[in-house]
């Protein structure tokens, strides 16, 4: 890698590989994750997933193979290491006895955070992650969600490039969730976000970028969109308002004549028309579609979600 793309990118893993006993839990992982992007890592429970994480911070030593985080090692126990990133790890843990800005206070002095500046961020990220009202409460009395948002908050206190983030929204409600994510949403191309989720839908919505994980090994990594498109099924799916169902199921049938129609689906409001020409279908569709004079209220090109996508390359 020439010394202009290192400077583009922000996670690099270069055979990064750990066994536990005889399993191989991460298999000889080369990654490169570019600075700015929302970056979304995925895989089934066991992939491989949090031992990634857990061997970029530091907290587990590879069995062979190299990372780093911003141009600095992470996996040679440097302690410098830990300045340039921002980590939540999938459960964070706190002591239950100290008030949510005394943990954040005590996260600052472990980074050597100058009082003044300390307590200015303190209180800015706590607002940032909606518990400026429970600033003064004891850890021990959050919930789920509330601990969650703390964990991102330390995460973040130290103003890092690069964020790790293990499950971010796993204790959120769908509110709590649709607030983080847009917040995470919101730094892109100022902060490298690298975040591994379950929740497929989360990942579609906010990453640019996405790697999926299969039992240890890489299987598919690059841009979202250009990943969804490769995986497209040749798809429209029509739907009229309601009172037109058997206008649309007429339609429907008298589509299957064209040569360009493979099969049609009809559910109700809704058909999808499998197309085996899919520039004949682009030319043809819409003007039959006028002519047959039913009231439409959706024609979409159907493209897969990333759900979809991940179920086949991970069975």
């Amino acid at each position: 890698m020439t010394e202009t793309s290192a400077s583009n990118v922000a996670i690099r893993c270069q055979e990064l590989t750990r066994y536990y006993g005889d399993v191989k839990a991460l298999d000889h992982l080369n990654l490169e994750v570019p600075k700015g992007s929302i970056f979304g890592f995925l895989g089934r429970n066991g992939a491989g997933k949090t031992t990634t994480m857990r061997l970029l911070t530091g907290l587990a030593k590879p069995t062979f193979g190299t990372a780093w985080i911003d141009g600095i090692e992470t996996t040679n126990g440097n302690p410098a290491a830990g300045y340039v990133f921002g980590y939540l790890p999938q459960h964070p843990v706190f002591y239950g006895w100290m008030r949510a800005w005394e943990y954040l206070d005590y996260v600052g002095q472990l980074f050597k955070m100058p009082g003044a500046h300390r307590k200015q961020r303190i209180a800015e990220v706590l607002e940032q992650v909606g518990l400026t009202s429970a600033a003064k409460r004891r850890i021990a009395g959050f919930s789920g969600g509330m601990k969650q948002r703390l964990g991102i908050a330390q995460a973040i206190l130290h103003e890092p490039q690069v964020l790790l983030l293990d499950e971010p929204t796993s204790a959120l409600d769908p509110a709590g969730r649709y607030e983080v994510l847009d917040w995470i949403r919101s730094l892109n191309g100022d902060i490298t976000v690298f975040l591994s989720s379950h929740i497929l839908g989360d990942i579609e919505r906010i990453c640019d970028q996405v790697a999926i994980l299969h039992q240890g090994k890489l299987v598919k990594v690059g841009e979202r969109d250009s990943i969804l498109s490769e995986y497209a099924t040749n798809a429209v799916e029509l739907q009229v308002d309601l009172g037109a169902e058997d206008a649309l199921s007429h339609f429907s049938t008298s589509l299957q004549q064209q040569p360009w129609v493979e099969s049609v689906i009809h559910n109700q409001r809704v058909s999808r028309i499998i197309i085996s020409d899919t520039a004949a279908a682009k030319q043809q569709l819409l003007p039959l579609v006028l002519s047959a004079n039913i009231p439409l209220a959706r024609l979409e090109w159907v493209r897969p979600t990333l759900e979809e996508v991940f179920l086949e390359l991970s069975e």
